[in-house]
């Protein structure tokens, strides 16, 4: 009963999102997709599933407009629910945890929707959006760490932070330099998914009273996460070194060098001409 308690807002919200997701592949099915603007690049999910996901949060999205709430207040909300969520799972409140982080991820999608959709894009509000998704992914992590401290999970937390930055820090790098880099398997949105839910797995086996394998599945989904991330990061790395060196001039070339005469009088070499 209890594990039922813990996954009845899943049923539910999985209910809603399998009734919106058929209306959704019919609309597409009949040459009529939902127009939702422009699509982030994203190898996993492709942009199926990111239209259907900007289709289903557009009511939301229209409601902030005209409540004319300001992007950056949502960006600071995504960043409190990240740090709740790290919190939660600090104290061992897994599934308080993964849905505060669900909802931080969906607020992360809705701000740069709503600067673009109100005309408030700035390098201040993209720097701002930026550092907050990194201290939010950091509070996060602080409370995996801190859960599992006692435990040899506790590197997967490390690698999944370190995997993480790097991503992020990379093309960051790359854009300061005038490089776009923006592929890899493992970004945000990606990471949201397989952290949130490995956490509800290991909630749904403490709830179950299997709490010796619990931190397994948080941690495996960890490792995955760090793993992955870095894999993404090293990729984005070589890519952005690639298509800088291509900008390189070539190297200039060398002048023959000179032949010097006993004396130490320098003379050019010459090429005799053969016929």
């Amino acid at each position: 009963m209890e594990s039922l308690k813990l996954f009845a807002p899943v049923i539910g919200i999985a209910a809603l999102i399998i009734a919106a997701f058929a209306v959704y592949c019919v609309m597409c099915w009949i040459g009529r997709p939902p127009d939702v603007g422009p699509i982030k690049n994203n190898e996993v999910f492709g942009p199926f599933i990111a239209r259907f996901t900007l289709w289903v949060l557009r009511p939301v999205e229209g409601t902030l407009r005209a409540l004319n709430v300001s992007p950056n207040t949502i960006t600071a909300a995504s960043v409190a629910a990240c740090a709740g969520a790290g919190l939660a799972i600090s104290q061992g409140n897994l599934a308080s945890g993964a849905w505060l982080y669900t909802l931080g991820g969906v607020l992360d999608i809705l701000d740069g929707r709503l600067a673009r959709a109100t005309g408030r894009q700035t390098p201040a509000g993209a720097l701002f959006d930026s550092v907050a998704d990194r201290w939010a992914e950091l509070f996060l992590f602080t409370g995996f760490a801190w859960h599992l401290r006692q435990t040899g999970w506790l590197l997967a937390v490390m690698a999944a932070i370190a995997g993480s930055m790097m991503v992020s820090y990379t093309r960051a790098r790359g854009e300061g330099l005038g490089v776009e880099l923006k592929v890899g398997a493992m970004q945000r949105a990606e990471r949201i998914v397989l952290v949130v839910v490995g956490t509800l797995i290991a909630a749904w086996l403490m709830r179950s009273g299997d709490a010796e394998h619990a931190p397994m599945a948080a941690g495996v989904a960890l490792a995955m996460c760090g793993a992955l991330s870095t894999w993404t990061a090293l990729g984005r790395w070589l890519e952005g070194y690639r298509k800088l060196a291509a900008r390189e001039p070539a190297p200039p070339r060398r002048a023959p060098e000179a032949v010097v005469r006993k004396t130490g009088e320098a003379l050019p070499i010459t090429r005799e001409r053969t016929v």
